[in-house]
């Protein structure tokens, strides 16, 4: 049997799909990711299955839509033993390694890695078997929280922002774990021959909007164009809750300028680290060729747009991430456009590794789109949020359900790629409006009839 291929994934938290070099972004610099894009094949239209950490993460591991694994809330975890890609490639032979976040909060802390490296690891009191719930009633998590929006806004500038002790300690790990995988200096045992899957997961760019370089600061302040003069959706749920900050309203033009300046300081900074994980693996000897390398984002960030700050939303800048996937000994470099999601990686990496899929995944491989075939595709991507909230995308329309939280929303990407017109009433939409309704109801959220008012 030939050597499976050792894989590098790259993942950031809360990147915009716009916010990079090789999305065409003028202000941004990312070179690593860059260099990766243009040797590989960048898919512009990749959604995450759910808008929010853990549920999108969890479903990215298990190749399952939130409604499939159970945690579609945040807080909520994968069941100990679940199947992840990381256990499946553990399953055929592969050392299976961490370094960064994973966001579990129950039990069982591995879901398949061998090895996990960081300071993300901790067991939610709610997850605790058998607990005495007099005892924890009122206790607070024991876990960092976020101060109001607004307020992080308002707090946006140069300084060190908490998350970057994690990362660091993240990307150290994974350089050490480089060496003694491939090298070994000291003791010379090293193992080459076992293949690798190597996870590198940062908070970058997610808030506190900090960089600790007041240059890096400054450099982004004078050039960022933050989104002003937005319009807040009528929608309750698009322009509702908590995480509307509109510049000029709740926070000032200036303090908005400061928090996209210290989010794209951010991006520069993962890219760096990025870079770090990269020349640590050619100094190891490693062909990076030879690797398949995996870059994107559990889900974006919507920064001022539209008004809000933050995710949870199934807007572009919140739902839609940047997705790379390079691997120059089989594919040449190439652009996807077809509606894909990062559920589908686990299938996906399953197929190049040559390790048979297991069944009861949601995950589609992506390999026939990597070689241009997109014959057969289903061109969609589906997003679920809190086990009542629904999107689905098919081509250039993007259809929203809410359940009983407000109406459902159509976007026409092609005619309104700035997502301002909602078509769901619209009579020249209504075939799409019932095709979508059926596709509704077939991936288990209730039809309208059975919505309490």
């Amino acid at each position: 049997m030939a050597r499976r291929p050792n894989i590098l994934f790259l993942m950031s938290d809360e990147h915009r799909p716009d916010a990079a070099g090789f999305a065409g972004d003028p202000v941004a610099r990312t070179p690593v990711l860059d260099a990766l894009a243009a040797e590989g094949v960048v898919f512009t239209n990749a959604y995450t299955p759910s808008p929010i950490c853990v549920p999108g993460r969890q479903s990215i591991m298990a190749g399952q839509f939130p409604r499939t694994t159970g945690c579609e809330r945040f807080g909520e975890d994968l069941t100990p033993g679940h199947m992840t890609y990381a256990r499946r490639l553990a399953q055929y032979g592969y050392r299976t390694v961490a370094a960064g976040k994973l966001h579990h909060t129950g039990p069982d802390q591995m879901q398949g890695w061998t090895h996990r490296i960081g300071m993300d690891s901790g067991i939610s009191h709610r997850h605790i078997p058998g607990r005495d719930e007099a005892s924890y009633a009122g206790l607070p998590e024991p876990i960092h929280h976020k101060w109001p929006m607004a307020k992080e806004v308002r707090r946006a500038g140069v300084g060190r922002p908490p998350y970057l002790a994690a990362d660091e300690y993240a990307v150290d790990g994974a350089v050490q774990y480089a060496h003694q995988h491939f090298v070994d200096s000291y003791y010379d045992r090293p193992i080459p021959e076992v293949p690798l899957l190597l996870k590198v997961s940062l908070w970058q760019p997610h808030y506190p909007f900090q960089v600790p370089d007041r240059e890096l600061f400054d450099h982004y302040l004078t050039r960022v164009r933050p989104y002003s003069g937005q319009r807040l959706s009528g929608h309750p749920v698009l322009g509702g809750d908590r995480f509307v900050v509109r510049p000029g309203i709740e926070v000032s033009e200036r303090e908005h300028r400061r928090a996209t300046a210290a989010y794209y300081g951010m991006i520069e900074l993962a890219d760096r680290m990025y870079g770090r994980v990269l020349d640590a693996l050619r100094l190891a000897g490693q062909d990076l060729d030879d690797w398949i390398i995996v870059y994107t984002s559990d889900h974006g960030e919507m920064l001022g747009e539209h008004g809000v700050y933050e995710k949870q939303r199934f807007y572009e800048a919140s739902v839609r991430v940047p997705l790379i996937i390079r691997w120059p000994a089989r594919f040449a470099p190439r652009t996807v456009e077809r509606n894909v999601s990062t559920c589908d990686l686990f299938a996906t990496l399953c197929d190049l590794a040559g390790v048979p899929a297991p069944g009861g995944l949601d995950s589609r491989s992506l390999a026939g789109l990597m070689s241009g075939d997109e014959e057969g595709w289903p061109d969609e991507a589906v997003s679920q949020f809190g086990g009542n909230r629904l999107m689905i995308k098919q081509g250039v329309l993007k259809y929203q359900w809410y359940g009983a939280e407000g109406p459902e929303v159509l976007f026409d990407l092609a005619k309104d790629p700035q997502e301002s017109t909602d078509h769901a009433a619209d009579p020249a939409y209504a075939a799409a409006m019932t095709a979508f309704r059926a596709r509704r109801d077939a991936l288990g959220f209730p039809s309208e009839k059975s919505i309490a008012p």
